[in-house]
C-alpha cells in the first residue's frame, strides 16, 4: 500500500493517464481499421478521407505520448504506403 503523499498522487495521476492513453489507442486502431478496410475495398476515395483523419490523430496522439513518435511515423507511414499502391 502507498504511504507517501507523492507516491499517492503519482498513483492517481497514472490511472488518469492510462485511461486517456487507452481511449486514443482505439479511436486510433478504429481510425487504421477504416483505412485498411478502404484500402481491401479497392476504394481510393474512401481510403483517402479515412487517411486524411487518421494521419493527424496518430500525429497527435504521439505529441501527447500515448505512442513514441517513432511507432507514430511507422504507422503513418504504412498506412499511406498501402493507400498509394491502390493508385499503382
Amino acid at each position: 500500500m502507498l504511504t507517501h503523499k507523492s507516491a499517492i498522487k503519482r498513483s492517481r495521476q497514472a490511472l488518469k493517464r492510462r485511461e486517456c492513453n487507452i481511449s486514443v489507442k482505439s479511436s486510433i486502431r478504429t481510425g487504421v481499421k477504416t483505412v485498411l478496410e478502404a484500402v481491401e475495398g479497392k476504394d481510393p476515395e474512401a481510403a483517402k478521407a479515412a487517411l486524411a483523419k487518421t494521419v493527424p490523430a496518430i500525429a497527435k496522439a504521439a505529441a501527447k505520448g500515448a505512442f513514441h513518435k517513432k511507432t507514430a511515423s511507422r504507422k503513418i507511414s504504412r498506412l499511406t504506403k498501402q493507400v498509394n499502391s491502390l493508385k499503382a
